[in-house]
């Protein structure tokens, strides 16, 4: 058994349609296996938790999405039984078939179960300013976890561990007109979260000035491991060629014949500036715009479905596309001429480092951790400066030694973010956190 358990929210991991949290999260749960230690992921079923094992193993794998809306009755019994704390029972994976698509079993040993914790979590919080502590019943076979690693900003606290969190970025309250999040219970989260984590973890130096700045913690309870892209297994062992036909058939696109902006719609992404942009550039290569919509994105996409419903041939260079599986989505990125990503803010940015890494130049912003992740490998523009960003992309279009030249940085720089780096920062801190690695764990 490995000497370090490590137990990993599953909040986001449980989306069918995934999120960066997401990925964040099983990156890191195939790096801590890497290192030599033991993971476990905690979810929170609709569903209360049964004494079957099988049937709370159903519940994880396939969640009663018509048992997500409790009686206020029971919401107020859940919410004050979490002033002293939730229970997590271990739940042993094994017996049941998965899905393999958006919600795929993470990589991982064991699993908990507590009903409903991350909203009810949250309810608590409003009503007492507390985090909420998860009591975790060991079995014979299920260890309780030695650590907590918490990979966004929740209320949320395993006792008799220690407790690591993930704050990606401030951006709630760094560009508060984005977001539609209660500002006030965001901060009071934040600062407590401050109070009683062991350590708190970023994924850049632009996320941590931030939290220094704003929250007020010190900075030595505060380390940058960055992160890591995981792209779909096998994917770069395909041939260009292999892709190329991939996109024409599935899109009717050329090899490096379009230019790609994708992630879920919403203010901070930026769309309506690139949409505008790109049509005042005047460049005819497509435009392919990949993504959800988020919220607040109506405005972002009103210029975009005014060109798309009319006669003009703008509209028709423009193509819009909602989800698509992790695959299809690396193979439009690769076979992308540029990815245009001019960002207000991000805490990181993992689109721009996927796109280095599969050898596609990139159009990014000066905001925030941007420039910081793109290290001079990619075109940075003002992404509030709809003029800026059309020089960005007649530059693009046009140049080809540039857009060369940004392919061959960008590859170099992506290998600052490999999973090897990503490993030997993440060891150095749980080796400094006191944590043992099983003799067995890269260093």
């Amino acid at each position: 058994m490995p000497e370090t358990i490590a137990c990993v929210d599953g909040r986001d991991l449980s989306l069918t349609q995934g999120s960066g949290i997401a990925t964040y999260g099983r990156n890191l749960l195939t790096t801590l296996s890497r290192m030599g230690v033991g993971t476990q992921v905690l979810y929170g079923p609709p569903t209360p938790v049964s004494p079957d094992p099988l049937i709370n193993e159903i519940a994880l794998a396939n969640p009663d999405k018509t048992a997500g809306r409790p009686t206020a009755l029971k919401r107020f019994v859940r919410t004050t039984r979490a002033r002293w704390g939730l229970p997590a029972v271990p739940v042993r994976p094994g017996q049941v078939i998965w899905p393999r698509d958006g919600a795929a079993p993470p990589a991982t040993d064991s699993y908990w179960a507590s009903q409903d914790v991350f909203r009810t979590a949250h309810r608590a919080f409003v009503k007492t300013g507390r985090l909420t502590d998860i009591r975790f019943r060991p079995d014979s076979d299920i260890p309780r976890p030695d650590v907590c690693h918490w990979t966004a900003i929740m209320p949320l606290h395993g006792r008799d561990a220690l407790n690591l969190y993930t704050m990606h970025d401030l951006i709630p309250l760094r560009l508060p007109q984005l977001s539609l999040s209660n500002k006030e219970h965001y901060l009071a989260i934040c600062r407590a979260i401050a109070d009683r984590a062991d350590h708190i973890i970023v994924g850049s130096d632009s996320a941590k000035t931030d939290i220094v700045e704003m929250i007020g913690v010190s900075p030595d309870r505060i380390t940058n491991t960055y992160h890591a892209v995981q792209l779909p297994p096998g994917h770069m062992e395909r041939s260009d060629d292999e892709i190329a036909r991939e996109i024409e058939g599935a899109f009717g696109l050329p090899w490096k014949g379009y230019f790609l902006h994708y992630g879920t719609i919403e203010p901070r992404k930026n769309l309506g500036r690139t949409v505008e942009a790109y049509l005042a550039s005047g460049v005819t290569t497509p435009l392919v715009i990949a993504g959800g919509d988020g919220w607040l994105f109506e405005p972002e996409t009103a210029l975009l479905d005014q060109v798309r419903a009319g006669e003009g041939a703008a509209g028709g260079r423009i193509t819009k596309l909602k989800y698509l599986p992790a695959g299809l989505l690396a193979s439009l990125v690769r076979g992308a001429k540029a990815l245009l990503f001019p960002s207000l803010y991000e805490g990181f940015g993992l689109p721009v480092l996927e796109a280095m890494s599969m050898g596609t130049a990139v159009l990014t912003s000066t905001a925030g951790s941007l420039p910081e992740v793109a290290g001079g490998a990619a075109i940075l523009v003002d992404p509030y400066d709809v003029n800026s960003i059309r020089k960005g992309i007649l530059a693009l279009d046009q140049d080809d030694d540039l857009r060369d030249a940004m392919v061959e940085r960008g590859s170099a720089q992506a290998l600052l973010f490999s999973p090897e780096a990503y490993e030997a920062r993440l060891t150095d801190l749980y080796t400094r956190l006191g944590l043992r690695l099983a003799p067995t764990a890269r260093v």
